[in-house]
């Protein structure tokens, strides 16, 4: 039933049928609202400056943009950086030090998926999780970083810091609930908006790939994956944080006679203790001029 439910919403927002075009416009007084209030606490809000150079990451709307990949490439471009987030979807609360300079001091339940991804590409930066990002960020400043990126918080308007966002095309422009978008970009606002393919490019890499693959993954929107795609048995899509259980995966193999499974980075860190034969769409970022010069 949840997975019905999240799929129907992403279709509602980024490819509506007829009567979701309906729904949406319906709902539209309340995204007004909805849109004044957040320009209301925009407004009510002072940033305070940590004296440090603090950089968000993330996107307007709903549902995934390919943002750790990015945070990914900036981070390590930087040689003294902590990278900070919620850590949605982790069966834990409050602050944890996912990683310091030297090893991760955690596991997947603790950290959360994108977290642990971070933990396994900076091999050099620190990771935290935490609600506050403001209690992280002076966590942070105790552990000498001199940069640190906060991944999805351009809400955090209280927080001083430059706001990299990347452009989500979508055929509802609407706020919620009547569409995708969580905010606008407010007048006075420090904001670098990016351009997937102009800003920055992605690149895929196919590690131990076999014959017969099945697509296994549990990231918002999987269609975006298509693109990238090598020929596969099957794909199977699962609510984004998805938290997999064994047996389901071996039960897709099974079912497909599929030699791996095939998955991205955010499945990897969930599934890769379970002993199952795994390929995997690594993904990394080439950043363009526009994002080099900042």
């Amino acid at each position: 039933m949840k997975k019905a439910v999240v799929f129907w919403v992403e279709a509602y927002f980024y490819n509506p049928t007829l009567l979701q075009k309906l729904l949406s416009f319906l709902l539209l007084p309340l995204s007004y609202l909805y849109c004044f209030v957040m320009w209301l606490r925009y407004k009510s809000k002072t940033p305070e400056d940590f004296g440090v150079k603090i950089v968000g990451v993330g996107n307007l709307s709903v549902g995934g943009s390919g943002k750790t990949p990015l945070v990914t490439a900036l981070a390590l471009n930087e040689p003294n950086a902590a990278v900070i987030l919620r850590g949605y979807g982790r069966e834990s609360q409050g602050l944890y030090v996912v990683k310091n300079r030297e090893e991760i001091l955690c596991d997947v339940s603790v950290s959360g998926d994108e977290a642990m991804i971070y933990a396994h590409k900076l091999p050099n930066a620190i990771v935290i999780v935490s609600e506050d990002r403001k209690v992280a960020i002076r966590k942070a400043k105790e552990m000498g970083v001199s940069t640190i990126f906060l991944d999805d918080a351009y809400s955090k308007h209280d927080i001083k810091k430059l706001d990299i966002l990347i452009e989500v095309k979508s055929k509802n422009s609407a706020c919620l609930p009547a569409g995708p978008f969580r905010e606008r970009l407010w007048r006075g606002k420090e904001v670098l908006v990016l351009e997937d393919g102009v800003d920055f490019k992605r690149h895929v890499t196919l590690v131990d790939e076999t014959s017969k693959m099945s697509l296994v993954t549990a990231i918002a929107r999987p269609q975006r994956l298509n693109e990238f795609l090598p020929d596969v048995v099957s794909k199977n899509y699962f609510p984004d944080h998805h938290s997999f259980r064994k047996e389901e995966l071996e039960a897709i193999l099974k079912r497909d006679n599929a030699e791996s499974l095939l998955v991205t980075y955010k499945d990897y860190v969930k599934v890769k203790d379970f002993g199952l034969r795994l390929s995997l769409l690594d993904l990394d970022v080439t950043l363009g001029e526009k994002i080099i010069k900042q």
